[in-house]
């Protein structure tokens, strides 16, 4: 009898393992960080409409 089959099941459960504990990290950090992009967003659209009301202002004097 051949060890192998044991070896090829015990591989095949702790990448089934890996797996499950990627999806868990993945789930975990989505839902308690920042989304880091849409906060870029909002601060750029935020300094473009103050640089634009700064400009408007200073145009008509």
């Amino acid at each position: 009898m051949s060890d192998e089959p044991n070896e090829i099941l015990a591989a095949a459960a702790a990448a089934k393992q890996h797996e499950t504990a990627a999806k868990d990290a993945k789930a975990a950090r989505q839902k308690r960080g920042w989304d880091l992009g849409k906060i870029g967003l909002g601060v750029g659209i935020g300094s473009a409409a103050i640089a634009a009301a700064v400009l408007f202002t200073r145009k008509k004097d």
